[in-house]
């Protein structure tokens, strides 16, 4: 094949459904898209959101004043219509005219979470309006109260309905995209590993069609298998894909992937189109159209400003009430360490901080005070591919101090070092200093604090490759914001209750 001919699809009267004098029909008699697992999801949300809104009623009605329950104890209906019809109703109206049953949002990232929020300062700006147009003598109290937590039910069920989805396609492979990648091998490899590490998204790819060369030979060894010169759409059909993937440089052939998406027009085929940028966050990428043209800007990483300060004073407050719950149990804590090894409670190792500045960390010992020295016999055990020495059965760790480590209670003393500002509580994870130098894209790590936990603590910890961690805390540090920060805190919740990758 030659370089991106075409996509090899079929004439357009084959795919586009026409008319009865041959004019491409109206969207509206078109075919529905091959991917349907979020119209039901979708019907679930909804039956969520309503009930979200009938509990959020009736716990503002235990905060209801005297004076707001007299009015409905005089009209007894009022409250009824109000808790199960008026508010639902424009609650959902609102949560759907802000896209948030649309499906580009469901399933995976925050967007759809964003736009709860903002469907809520829209329904406190209709509801504030009425009351004013109206003249009502409502409690703000019980309207508050209702506003607030019609807000936090939605997004707590709305959590535990995509936790739900992520199981499903995690365990059963269902509700999931099944994508047939285009370009050239190497890119569409790619792209097929960015998807594989989050099976949870519900990217399935089935299939790779090669822009340029030829199909390998059946005995090559590809993760999903791989054509070329087929027509795209019979292809598709045949593999039961419901989502075309145009991959890195065959999304730079702007006629060819446009006379693609006509054609896919009425066919319930998805298309995307996956650029060569990989691990750049969504608030960083901006799509702004000049004359026809859709321009991908890459906006800078944002490690300072407003948000990266207010970053700073909540890990401090939290490191201070961390400090103030877990101190009565360290004295527990350290005499189980000294029962176990005559020697310091604490260890403290020279790491790597923020701009190559070098600090201690503070950590509960959990090795025999010999350790440092034993090292060198166990080197040949070491089962890290990267700078830290880790080892599953390691003969240094004593018995407390396993339990110590598969709890993480030993990284709570790192406590002190957020408070001192040498690190923060979210963050690359601190290296040691004499193994550090930190070449090449590992520096980019020192542009911010280490953390006591980050994505490599929440994403597999001692189970992750060197490359794997390094490129988590890379992706840390090119997307930082406050909603990533507050979301791996959250996630390192779960990792700790159950231990994965501890040792």
């Amino acid at each position: 094949m030659g370089e991106l001919d075409s996509f090899e699809i079929l004439p357009e009267h084959a795919l586009t459904p026409l008319g009865p004098n041959g004019v491409p029909r109206s969207g509206w008699q078109r075919a529905r898209r091959v991917s349907r697992w979020h119209r039901p999801y979708a019907a679930i949300l909804l039956l969520l959101d309503t009930l979200a809104c009938v509990m959020a009623s009736v716990t503002a009605r235990t905060f209801l004043d005297t004076k707001t329950n007299e009015i409905f104890e005089q009209n007894p209906g009022l409250w009824t219509s109000i808790t199960f019809g008026v508010l639902p109703a424009v609650w959902l109206l609102v949560l759907w005219g802000h896209g948030a049953y649309d499906r580009r949002y469901l399933g995976t990232g925050t967007d759809e979470f964003k736009r709860v929020v903002r469907a809520s300062w829209t329904v406190v700006a209709i509801v504030a309006f009425a009351a004013f147009a109206t003249k009502q003598a409502v409690s703000r109290t019980s309207v508050g109260a209702a506003l607030v937590g019609g807000l936090l039910y939605v997004l707590v069920l709305r959590y535990f309905a995509r936790r739900a989805l992520q199981y499903v396609r995690t365990k059963f492979n269902l509700a999931t995209h099944r994508l047939l990648l285009i370009g050239t091998l190497q890119e569409a490899l790619e792209v097929h590993q960015a998807i594989a590490r989050d099976p949870a998204a519900g990217l399935v790819p089935v299939g790779i069609h090669l822009t340029e060369g030829y199909a390998p030979r059946p005995s090559t060894v590809t993760p999903v298998p791989v054509h070329a010169g087929r027509d795209i759409l019979s292809l598709v059909r045949e593999l039961n894909a419901d989502t075309i993937a145009v991959c890195g440089s065959a999304s730079a052939e702007p006629v060819e992937l446009r006379r693609l998406a006509w054609q896919l027009e009425g066919t319930g085929i998805d298309l995307a189109v996956a650029p060569q940028l990989t691990d750049i966050a969504g608030p960083r990428v901006h799509i702004r159209p000049i004359e026809g043209i859709p321009l991908l800007y890459v906006e800078e990483p944002k490690l300072s400003g407003i948000g990266w300060l207010f970053k700073n004073v909540i890990d401090r407050v939290l490191a201070l009430v961390a400090l103030l719950i877990v101190l009565p149990f360290f004295p527990i804590v350290a005499i189980a360490i000294k029962l176990s090894d005559p020697g310091p409670i604490f260890f403290r190792q020279p790491r790597i901080g923020r701009e190559g500045k070098m600090f201690k960390v503070w950590k509960l010992r959990t090795m025999y005070v010999d350790a440092e020295e034993r090292q060198a016999t166990l080197d040949e055990h070491n089962e890290s591919d990267g700078l830290l020495f880790k080892m599953k059965n390691d003969p240094r760790v004593f018995k407390v101090g396993k339990w110590l480590r598969a709890t993480s209670i030993d990284e709570l003393p790192q406590i002190l070092n957020v408070l001192a500002g040498e690190m923060s509580l979210v963050g690359p994870r601190p290296l040691p200093a004499d193994d550090g130098d930190f070449l090449g894209d590992v520096r980019r790590r020192l542009l911010v604090r280490p953390g006591i936990t980050g994505l490599w603590q929440v994403s597999g910890r001692s189970d992750l490759s060197w490359d794997d961690a390094v490129r988590l805390d890379l992706y840390y540090v090119d997307n930082w914001s406050l909603v990533l920060d507050l979301h791996t805190l959250w996630r390192t919740i779960g990792v700790v209750v159950f231990r994965k990758g501890a040792y």
